[in-house]
């Protein structure tokens, strides 16, 4: 397999022009394959091709490098198997028209009848059954007659498990303002609170992991907790209080997801550490086994264990919305990609040895919806219909049953004022609702500024005295880095995905005057105006991480401008520095800042809780304001950058949840969008 006629070789430097190949056919050749070969590669090998979501079906593109990584993977193997099958490289394939006719017998016209049309028969059932096999033809949803019964609860439901004989659902709800874990039988109609307020002084809630689980024998209810501000590794812990009821006791150390293999003999588990590494321990042996780390930023959730116990699936990715599912061995061999989403993914579980059932949003973002991938063909389908998403599932161990629970939200735009001397410690006066769909508003020199979606289509709106226009929009474009105004208010700056590219556009206030102005860069998070306005500083992908660069509006090249992970700037009113977050770590990032020509800029140590990277300069160049809380519940506080003290300004119910935000120029009054959510918990019965 070492022949170098039979392996790819000399890739480029990411991002040259002939680091890209742009279809099936270039693929094939540069692995010298034939196109067959490479697709039944890229469905059970996890061979890394990406798809153009806007054009016809086919239609792929893959990256040398990338290619060449996975062929090192693998190569040996794969090597066996073209043995095993007789397979050729393409390049020693010989084709019809190589063979010679001139000196082949002649062949009577009734003997090509009989044995050409039984051939061409036999060719036409082969094709027919490729087209079906490739077109998934024969797929059917493993849910089509599944019975959906609702599970009367009064209150929010969320994180939702099952044991796994499936005869007991757990899940974690809000009444009378505080979080409790509840329990109940299947089929009783009646559920009981476990932990009766203990859980109030920490935090239970969080949406990219499975913060329920039930042991291997259904007898306690394991929760996954935070404590403090979760930055320090002892902070987050998994306890457990027994399904009968009685005190939470520590069950797991430092760890935040596990599960037990289905023999019982082994656990698979993550810790909060810098990429989330996962572990095996052997109930017969004392020590444990680490089996994978990811890079610095990228995190790994969801362990589960294949039926077989062959494999150990885990959610890896970057928060909060490029994730995928990937497997491993759990001797930590043969590193596999599974799906190809690069979105928000979470709460996998396997109804057999080959179906895979999990959460997703879509590329717009929309959902989360229920999808399933065969885990071998690698093509996943949508199976959820209508406008309800699901925030949480689990299946018992035949996957017989799933419990599930599903939301109805909404997104609005809403304001709050602060007094004129100094922000008050609490509302001034109750917020109020300015849009009732909208997300991520910035304010201009008199117009508020949004982005929403009308008939399925994103865009960026704005209001101006009471007139709500669209400014920007495309039906194959998405946007991933929010819009962000100038500060002289009539400028706008925002990236887009479009092709599986990023994209940085900028334009005036009204809409016109659209230009790209970086087209061939891997942009990541929000951009940020310079403070001169003849730059945007963003986050572009170098060495496998985002760090911040300065590109310029007169077409100069860009500048690199940080030379660790960095992501989400926001430059200072004065200019001398860019403040911006650095790698999560569990459930937290630190908040840094750099000087204008890139040097570190002094900044007191600063934690912040996931979902709070957006920061806003407050009057000054010495205060910002930050979403302050917990992961879900969050408050605004000012943060004073050369003491590093916080104080809450506006604190709101446990019913607001709040993302984005923006700040008048004067600090007078706060712009917000706010989520709603209604859950409901579901029962899902299957028919095996």
């Amino acid at each position: 397999m070492d022949d170098p006629q039979n392996r790819p070789s000399g890739a480029p430097i990411r991002g040259q022009p002939d680091e890209r190949l742009d279809s099936w056919k270039k693929i094939a050749s540069y692995l010298k394959r034939d196109v067959r070969t490479v697709q039944r590669w890229e469905r059970r090998e996890a061979m890394p091709v990406h798809r153009h979501q806007h054009d016809k079906l086919g239609s792929v593109f893959a990256f040398r490098s990338e290619l060449d990584a996975w062929w090192e993977s693998r190569r040996t193997r794969l090597a066996q198997e073209d043995a095993e099958q007789g397979e050729l490289p393409a390049h020693i394939s010989q084709t019809v028209e190589d063979v010679s006719f001139d000196n082949a017998p002649r062949v009577h016209p009734n003997r090509v009848v009989r044995v050409g049309v039984p051939l061409a028969v036999v060719l036409l059932v082969g094709a027919l059954a490729w087209i079906a096999e490739e077109t998934d033809y024969f797929w059917r949803s493993p849910l089509s007659n599944a019975k959906f019964t609702p599970l009367d609860f009064a209150g929010n439901e969320q994180a939702a498990t099952i044991s796994r004989d499936g005869k007991f659902v757990a899940f974690l709800a809000d009444r009378d303002g505080q979080s409790d874990a509840w329990i109940g039988e299947v089929g009783s109609g009646t559920f009981r609170n476990l932990t009766h307020g203990a859980l109030r002084e920490l935090a239970v809630v969080n949406p990219a992991l499975r913060a329920l689980g039930f042991s291997a024998d259904a007898s306690l209810v394991s929760i996954w907790t935070r404590r403090a501000d979760g930055s320090q590794t002892g902070d987050v812990n998994i306890l457990t209080v027994p399904a009968a009821g009685g005190p939470m006791r520590q069950y797991l150390k430092e760890a935040a997801e596990f599960d037990w293999s289905h023999d019982g003999t082994k656990l698979v588990y993550h810790t909060t550490a810098p990429g989330d590494p996962l572990f095996v321990r052997e109930t017969s042996k004392p020590d444990e086994r680490r089996i994978y780390v990811a890079p610095t930023g990228v995190h790994c959730h969801f362990p589960l264990w294949s039926p077989n116990d062959a494999f150990i699936y885990f959610v890896r990715g970057v928060p909060p919305d490029d994730w995928d599912i990937w497997r491993i061995q759990p001797s930590g061999a043969r590193l596999e990609r599974i799906t190809m989403h690069n979105a928000r993914v979470t709460y996998p579980v396997m109804l057999d040895q080959r179906t895979l059932v999990y959460l997703a949003t879509d590329a717009d973002g929309s959902g989360p919806w229920m999808y399933t991938v065969d885990v071998e063909r690698r093509r996943p389908h949508r199976i959820s219909s209508g406008l309800e998403g699901y925030s949480s599932l689990a299946a018992s161990a035949d996957g017989s049953r799933l419990v599930t629970t599903t939301s109805n939200s909404r997104t609005g735009i809403w304001r709050t004022s602060l007094t004129e001397d100094r922000p008050a410690a609490t509302l001034t006066s109750n917020p109020s609702l300015v849009l009732p769909n909208g997300v991520a508003p910035r304010l201009g020199a008199d117009f508020l500024l949004y982005v929403s979606w009308r008939g399925g289509r994103q865009g960026i709106w704005s209001l101006t005295h009471g007139t709500r226009r669209e400014i920007w929009s495309s039906n194959r474009s998405r946007i991933v880095g929010e819009p962000t105004v100038a500060r002289d208010g009539r400028h706008i700056a925002f990236s887009v995905e479009d092709s599986g590219k990023t994209l940085l556009y900028i334009m005036d206030y009204d809409g016109s005057q659209v230009r790209v102005l970086a087209d061939s860069l891997a942009l990541r998070g929000n951009p940020a105006w310079g403070a001169d306005g003849q730059s945007v500083v963003s986050a572009v992908i170098r060495d496998g991480e985002p760090r911040l660069t300065r590109i310029f509006l007169n077409g100069d090249s860009p500048l690199p401008l940080v030379s660790e992970y960095s992501i989400d700037p926001v430059c200072s009113p004065d200019g001398r520095f860019v403040v911006y977050s650095g790698a999560d770590v569990g459930t937290t990032f630190p908040l840094r800042a750099a000087a204008a020509d890139g040097r570190p800029y002094p900044l007191p140590s600063v934690m912040l809780t996931r979902g709070a990277r957006r920061v806003v300069f407050f009057r000054d160049s010495q205060t910002v304001v930050i979403l302050g809380g917990e992961i879900v519940h969050k408050n605004f506080s000012l943060l004073d950058l050369r003491t590093g003290t916080q104080h809450v300004i506006a604190e709101f119910p446990a019913d607001f949840v709040l993302r984005d935000f923006d700040v008048s120029a004067n600090g007078s009054e706060i712009v917000f969008d706010r989520v709603q959510v209604n859950s409901d918990l579901a029962l899902i019965e299957r028919t095996l």
